[in-house]
């Protein structure tokens, strides 16, 4: 139970298929220690409805009529932080999954699930614990990689690197960057030729006219709208 103190895990469902609630309502209230305080068939009237139920667990769906559960778990999550949101889908959507992470779900399955797993990843957050799937975790992961060097390319370069990169994108040789920075010339050379590898680069003039363009792009961000 992580450590409850024997009251019941209280759970909020929103699914637009009534269906579906029916049948999640029925397996998680046969659990002993589990209540079901409240139920939504769209967004709106999850959001009316969650703060007087106080729930520790949110079960949402990730597609609705009137909006979706990464909305409603990141409303939840802002008014009620104690609240463990579990998402619930039955596409294996990995933009669903990035963006309910980045909206503070601590959960999210496929409605393909076991009964039993499910009663599992409720207990899971409810202890406060995070339920992602091996894979997902590694696919929202690198996705998480690839938005951060889409904001910073230079990222998987080390200092000395990106020192040399700017250099080389002011013009200097490699002679010229050595007495700038009091290296070797042939040191130079070796941390040229891994930066390159590094931005997939193999010509001197591709990383000139990259370190100009980033340059145009920083000045450019920082202009007054």
């Amino acid at each position: 139970m992580g450590g409850r103190t024997g009251r019941s895990i209280r759970v909020f469902l929103m699914d637009d298929h009534e269906v579906v609630r029916r049948g999640v309502a029925a397996l998680l209230s046969s659990e002993d220690d589990i209540e079901i305080v409240g139920e939504a068939g769209t967004a709106a009237h999850a959001l009316a409805r969650v703060p007087a139920a106080r729930p520790d667990v949110a079960v949402l769906d990730v597609r609705l009529p009137d909006g979706d559960g990464v909305t409603v778990c990141r409303e939840i999550r802002s008014a009620m932080p104690e609240v463990a949101c579990l998402m619930l889908t039955s596409f294996d959507d990995e933009d669903a999954l990035f963006d309910a992470v980045m909206a503070g779900a601590a959960g999210y399955v496929l409605k393909q699930i076991h009964g039993s797993d499910l009663v599992g990843a409720v207990r899971t957050v409810a202890s406060g614990q995070s339920l992602l799937d091996p894979r997902s975790t590694a696919r929202m992961l690198q996705r998480i990689r690839e938005r951060q060097e889409r904001k910073d390319p230079l990222q998987a370069l080390t200092d000395q690197e990106r020192q040399i990169f700017e250099l080389i994108g002011e013009g200097l040789t490699n002679r010229q960057i050595g007495e700038r920075m009091f290296l070797a010339e042939k040191t130079v050379k070796n941390y040229v030729s891994n930066l390159f590898a590094k931005l997939g680069m193999q010509r001197r003039t591709q990383a000139a006219a990259y370190a100009a363009q980033l340059k145009a792009e920083a000045v450019k961000g920082q202009e007054p709208e």
